[in-house]
């Protein structure tokens, strides 16, 4: 199985529409001037994060009648040739108000392949650290999401839908070889658990698993952690950084896929006569 490129651009995100969805563009076209097959943008790339962005910031999701954000994008993919997740955008479906936090997939053609609207609401409360609630303003999606490509299936999930093991699960059993995860965990649950939660993703499942978080900006009103991360399906650090603006590279050889199952079979081991198959 052929070996594909991979990059997370970490992007610097302001309060301007513009001039985010410009430097996106730049950073997609740099990646893909380097080789990226696939590149992934941040979590609300195209806005600051935070309940109160959502409604100002959000925007119809429709290729027929593309919105600014869907616009580019689309142009992204089509002038860079390259598969583009692009990271999430605070979508409004105009028949019923209701907002939500949404990635869509573009083919190298500038074509919407999937478009995933995130299932788990961050809503947390640690104490005398964080307070998050994003369902004060948005509505969870209700479905999976997969895309293809020449070098197999990708499962899409947004941020806090990665503390949710079973949505990697059912990617894996439907024999997607990695899922992707546009997120932008905070100062306090990224040192705790962006890295575990991707190595565990990955090794539980025996795929590769990627998040891309924006950059941090001290100025805004949320700290995103950073440490956009690559992991191999033996649960390995392939490309990572640290906090500031930058692009991940990775290149993924698929056929660690097949090797790590034969190596280690659990997917023939399974013992769903003592529990279920979430997949089923």
């Amino acid at each position: 199985m052929p070996t594909l490129k991979l990059a997370l651009v970490q992007l610097a995100v302001g309060a301007q529409k513009a001039a985010n969805l410009a430097r996106a563009r730049s950073k997609v076209l740099e990646a893909a001037k380097a080789g990226a097959n696939i590149v992934v943008l941040p979590e609300c790339f195209n806005s600051p994060y935070g309940t109160q962005y959502f409604g100002q910031y959000a925007e119809e999701i429709d290729s027929a009648k593309p919105s600014m954000s869907i616009q580019a994008l689309s142009e992204m993919a089509r002038d860079s040739k390259v598969y583009l997740v692009g990271g999430s955008i605070p979508e409004l479906e105009k028949s019923t108000g209701d907002l939500f936090n949404t990635c869509t997939v573009w083919s190298p053609e500038g074509l919407m392949l999937a478009k995933h609207r995130k299932l788990h609401l961050f809503d947390i409360d640690i104490p005398g650290k964080i307070v998050f609630r994003e369902s004060k303003v948005l509505r969870p999606g209700n479905t999976l999401t997969e895309f293809s490509t020449p070098w197999g299936r990708f499962g899409v999930a947004i941020c806090y839908d990665m503390r949710f093991p079973e949505v990697a699960m059912v990617a894996a059993r439907r024999g997607c070889v990695g899922m992707i995860y546009p997120g932008a965990f905070n100062q306090t649950t990224g040192p705790l658990h962006w890295e575990l939660l991707l190595r565990a993703r990955a090794v539980d499942n025996q795929i590769f698993t990627a998040a891309c978080s924006p950059a941090l900006d001290r100025e805004a009103t949320y700290h995103a952690w950073g440490h956009s991360t690559i992991v191999d399906p033996y649960a390995r650090i392939v490309g990572t950084t640290a906090e500031a603006e930058d692009i991940v590279y990775g290149t993924l050889d698929l056929d660690l896929v097949d090797e790590v199952c034969k190596s280690v079979p659990v997917s023939s081991q399974r013992r769903f006569d003592v529990y279920p198959d979430v997949a089923a």
